[in-house]
């Protein structure tokens, strides 16, 4: 596959007329035609800075097909490095981010120093062929679940794994460590679509290169049973329609800025 391709599949993937999209990488609409016909190619800097808009690299930009609808860009090459440590005999711990080590686990989570000296404990019912994290959730925004709940993660390598309205504990640049339901509208849009269970919050959008690790959510620990009465009625109908709401409401804005800029 050539840049061209490359180019032309993730400017029509992100919704860019040729230009709206030589708008946002500074050059004109007639050299975006150029680049995805062939008949020029970008230097590196401009190149660099058409991946950013992209929500890619340029190294990817050059050596991958990024026309099957795969993520392959910054978010999936940083959640495939992941620091563990393990027991005495070479098994897998699982370690504890607490509510107060959140902040730093964001700078620390590929620093086997940082990580060696977070809590540690084991599991015995889980499964052996993944590696587990547990993360101490702060809030209500996923209740029944309260705050001070531990949720057990099993390791994603791969953005493109999530699967429309499960929950994953997410850590992101932008957002920090966050346990959502999370709708996964990348091969649409470009993005991922947090949800909480407690239908007060708002749901909101995050960019693939923004995450840095994924874990599914398999197991939580309390040591209160959920309430009954902050129970939510909110079904995964309702979450998809309120995600597909969001989708609307940025479009829309997104309309107006254009017609403004006009």
């Amino acid at each position: 596959m050539s840049i061209a391709d490359n180019i032309k599949f993730l400017r029509k993937k992100a919704g860019y007329t040729q230009e709206q999209f030589a708008q946002q990488v500074g050059i004109k609409r007639s050299v975006v035609g150029a680049y995805e016909e062939g008949r020029a190619e970008p230097r590196l800097q401009t190149l660099s800075k058409i991946a950013e808009v992209l929500n890619t690299t340029a190294d990817a930009m050059i050596n991958q097909d990024l026309t099957t609808g795969k993520i392959p860009g910054p978010a999936g090459e940083r959640v495939k490095v992941l620091s563990i440590t393990v027991d005495e005999n070479d098994r897998e711990n699982i370690e504890l981010v607490p509510q107060k080590a959140a902040a730093g686990y964001l700078n620390g989570f590929a620093d086997p120093e940082y990580v060696a000296e977070l809590p540690k404990f084991r599991l015995p019912m889980l499964p052996g062929n993944a590696t587990y994290r547990a993360f101490e959730i702060h809030g209500d925004s996923m209740l029944p679940l309260v705050s001070g709940v531990i949720v057990i993660g099993k390791y994603l390598e791969s953005i493109n794994d999530i699967k429309n309205g499960k929950t994953y504990v997410l850590v992101t640049q932008k957002e920090g460590v966050v346990y959502k339901r999370v709708f996964n509208y990348l091969e649409e849009r470009g993005k991922l679509y947090l949800v909480s269970d407690n239908k007060n919050y708002s749901a909101y959008e995050v960019d693939p290169i923004d995450v840095e690790e994924i874990w599914e959510a398999i197991a939580f620990i309390s040591i209160q049973f959920p309430d009954p009465n902050t129970t939510t009625d909110i079904s995964l109908e309702k979450l998809t329609g309120m995600v597909l709401n969001l989708q609307d409401d940025i479009s829309n804005i997104k309309k107006g800025l254009e017609r403004n800029d006009s």
